[in-house]
């Protein structure tokens, strides 16, 4: 059905198709019968391939990447696609609109995507109205945050902090984005001063809650080995849970689309060979003593099973979604078992 679709939803502009298909989503999602129609066309008769880390039960190893659902308003549809996990935002305190438009562009011929959203999205509040309605069950619901563009680089940990205090009796997991290229400056977050006295202090206002919120790091692609080693470093001597590798990549391999030098974060089947070469290395590093979530190119049943041989426990898929469509996580699953 997703085949008969894509050549309509591929004519509208990027950002408009992916609001289009959440709000389709979230519609047929929001009755009982819509729900069931999702289930069985997507998640019936899944293979249990059950994974547990972080103190959490994952139903199956396959989870959404943030970013496809920025907001939080379309949890009860996507988890009716078989997912094992999903993970809304990137959240910031304060709504924001993000970057100029347009942000988001189609690479077709090579089957990725260039983003230069700014993370836009309704804030913490809203996110948190959201979180406290009704969930299919089974399905694990991180959230991604991240500091306001109008937060000075050196306010950010009180961007972070306070969205660990009010999001960490919601959220399943946590993860604290600091590696998105569309917000300036937040890559520098990633240098082992910086981050150390981040995700130290992140450490501190977690133990002040009445629960223990796995807190995830996530690096960017493009960090240099010295610099990949030194952020593990940070994140292991701070009691981190685990890291999510990778974001958006600024580098631009030979691609072929007519967007191919817009500037952003580029994602899709282009960034996969990098992203597991940054999984490989985290493994190597971290002898299985880090969690790893792999997210970066997986559109298939072989990237996937690549990641989890070079030693992730759990995977993520976003830009896949737009070229192959909903049916990409059941064939997932299946092949992984």
């Amino acid at each position: 059905m997703y085949a008969r679709i894509r050549p309509w939803l591929f004519r509208l502009d990027a950002e408009h198709a992916h609001r289009v298909t959440l709000w389709l989503l979230r519609v047929a999602a929001s009755v009982p019968p819509g729900r069931a129609i999702l289930r069985r066309a997507y998640a019936d008769g899944l293979p249990a391939s059950p994974v547990d880390i972080l103190g959490l039960h994952f139903r199956n190893p396959v989870g959404l990447a943030a970013g496809y659902d920025k907001e939080g308003r379309t949890v009860r549809g996507l988890a009716c696609l078989g997912f094992g996990h999903l993970e809304i935002g990137t959240v910031t305190v304060r709504a924001q609109r993000g970057n100029p438009r347009p942000r988001l562009f189609r690479l077709p011929e090579d089957e990725g995507l260039i983003n230069r959203m700014g993370f836009p999205n309704p804030g913490m509040s809203a996110v948190l109205v959201r979180l406290r309605q009704p969930r299919s069950p089974g399905v694990i619901v991180g959230v991604n945050i991240g500091k306001g563009k109008d937060t000075p680089l050196q306010d950010a940990g009180h961007d972070y902090a306070e969205l660990v205090r009010g999001l960490g009796a919601r959220a399943d997991y946590i993860t604290v984005n600091i590696s998105s290229p569309n917000t300036l400056g937040l890559r520098d977050l990633q240098a082992r001063a910086s981050l150390e006295r981040l995700l130290t202090n992140l450490r501190r206002v977690r133990g002040e809650g009445a629960r223990r919120v796995p807190l995830l790091v996530k690096l960017a692609p493009d960090l240099e080995p010295a610099g990949l080693t030194e952020a593990l470093d940070v994140i292991e001597a701070t009691g981190m849970d685990g890291v999510i590798a990778v974001n958006t990549t600024l580098a631009r391999p030979e691609l072929r689309s007519a967007h191919a030098m817009e500037g952003g974060g580029l994602s899709g089947r282009p960034l996969f060979l990098r992203a597991l070469h940054v999984v490989e290395a985290i493994a190597r590093r971290t002898q299985g003593r880090l969690p790893i979530v792999a997210v970066g190119g997986i559109d298939g049943v072989e990237p996937a099973r690549a990641m989890r041989q070079a030693g992730a426990s759990l995977i993520q898929i976003y830009t896949g979604l737009v070229y192959a469509g909903p049916g990409l996580v059941r064939e997932i699953v299946r092949g992984l078992r």
